[in-house]
């Protein structure tokens, strides 16, 4: 006997009967996408190319260099078995002491030594996304929000709505002025929630910006502290992409912006951040919340046992983040890479006319595709994405999935390929840009468009793409030899 959508929702509870997770957002469905026809060079070469995802793959040669250079570091190998027992039955959700101390030195390394981090508020989560949750939990009760600034990662109405109750309640913000937030947009948006009976109590802010890969200037971070302190209410600052700021003007943290406001209550101030990004360490789901506030440090410790990091990836972590000297080249040289990558691909777009928003950060591009849009409409945008996801086979994720306000804009990762599959992604949106601008035969089919991509990749000329500098990112066999 099967189960009606009745029985099921009078059988379990209204959280695995609803849709709190939005899962059905176009920013996971092109991961499905990518899934079911994922690209290979050569088992699937007609496939999908995964763009939607901002991992950082560019310095994954080092990580392995350091690894084979240093067993002992993991518990498995001969080399670590006698610290094996110790690590295998360690559970105290404080973490390891070393790994603390080890997370805090190179949070203030990926800040530029701006800023020193104390251990003992270091505390541990399952990725971003519980060190989110995590402080949502702390912060804010059911119905209570926080004011966002858009475009957002869509994942944050999941990570700090879905289990907690929380809402979030979006801050304007314009393509006029490179999105940038403006105090008058977030009096605006808190104004509007105490009208609609609303409790505000935070301000969640993402700094380097996902979506966008641009950075806060120290004024407009003052500006936020100013406007925190006045209205009593919480700052959240995710921090996670800090180390992938490429070139000027450099990466300011909320802890360097207090630590020079004697007026600023720390206690409203808190940090999220992570492995996943800096170090391109998702899998290892190395979270942390690092809060000014005594009160929610105890508590998110105590809430920490719902999602602690493997004692063993602690000690791998701590043994790899206190070499100085390893960190040091390893933060050079992902700068280096991703500007490398950067420049390629914004390079290569504006050779078809194609801009991007100006950045210095990130795994991504926010590029501009109003222009290709049949109307200016979040619907044409989402025909647009449908076109670029099933014909040119790109994975690239909607604005609209980020609550951007204005159609066209896409995020487009990077950072989590190797060089060939970014030309041969860079020549699938080229080669779609042109087609498009020069209004050749409709595409008939997709055996057309992708023949069409085929003979565009072919056709160029073997030294364009082996030899010019702007093509080759650092970490190619070519670069290597040349440095």
């Amino acid at each position: 006997m099967g189960f009606t959508v009745s029985n099921q929702q009078q059988l379990l509870s209204k959280m695995a009967t609803g849709n709190g997770h939005s899962e059905n957002s176009p920013y996971f469905d092109g991961w499905k996408a990518y899934d079911s026809n994922p690209f290979h060079p050569t088992k699937n070469p007609n496939g999908v190319i995964q763009m939607g995802l901002a991992e950082n793959q560019v310095c994954f040669d080092l990580i392995e260099e350091w690894v084979l250079k240093n067993p002992e570091a993991s518990i498995c190998p001969a080399a670590g078995v006698n610290e094996f027992k110790d690590i295998a039955i360690f559970q105290d959700y404080h973490g390891l002491p070393e790994f603390r101390n080890a997370v805090a030195n190179f949070m203030g390394k990926a800040r530029g030594n701006q800023v020193t981090f104390d251990p003992d508020r270091i505390v541990m989560s399952g990725g971003a996304t519980g060190a989110h949750e995590m402080i949502a939990f702390c912060l804010a009760d059911p119905r209570d929000a926080f004011l966002v600034p858009v475009p957002y990662y869509p994942g944050f109405d999941r990570d700090l709505g879905w289990r907690t109750g929380v809402q979030l309640i979006p801050v304007a913000c314009e393509s006029s002025n490179s999105f940038k937030v403006t105090r008058a947009a977030l009096e605006a948006a808190y104004e509007k929630a105490q009208k609609d009976n609303i409790r505000v109590k935070g301000l969640l802010i993402t700094n380097p910006s996902n979506p966008l890969g641009t950075v806060l200037d120290r004024e407009t971070l003052r500006s936020l502290v100013a406007f925190i302190n006045e209205k009593k209410i919480h700052l959240v600052c995710d921090e996670i992409y800090a180390a992938t700021v490429f070139s000027q003007p450099s990466f300011i943290s909320i802890a360097e912006i207090i630590e020079d406001d004697i007026e600023c209550d720390r206690n409203l101030v808190h940090i999220v951040y992570s492995l996943s990004k800096d170090m391109g360490f998702p899998g290892f789901r190395v979270g942390i919340v690092y809060s000014y506030n005594d009160a929610v440090v105890n508590c998110a410790r105590k809430m920490s046992s719902f999602g602690l990091v493997s004692a063993q990836t602690q000690h791998l972590i701590a043994s790899m983040l206190s070499d100085n000297d390893f960190v040091d080249r390893f933060i050079a040289q992902s700068a280096k890479r991703l500007k490398a990558r950067h420049m390629r691909f914004t390079m290569g777009l504006a050779q078809v006319g194609t801009s991007c928003l100006k950045s210095n950060g990130g795994l991504f591009l926010w590029m501009d595709l109003h222009k290709l849009l049949k109307e200016q409409t979040f619907e044409a945008e989402m025909a647009l994405w449908h076109t670029i996801i099933h014909e040119v086979k790109l994975n690239v994720s909607p604005g609209s999935s980020f609550h951007c306000p204005e159609p066209g804009w896409f995020r487009v990762c990077f950072a989590n390929m190797d060089d060939m599959t970014m030309e041969i992604a860079l020549t699938r949106i080229r080669t779609f840009v042109l087609q498009d601008k020069e209004a050749v035969a409709p595409r008939k089919n997709n055996r057309f468009w992708q023949s069409s991509l085929r003979l565009s990749f072919q056709s160029r000329r073997k030294d364009d793409i082996m030899m010019s500098p702007c093509m080759m990112s650092p970490q190619s066999p070519l670069v290597r030899a040349m440095t």
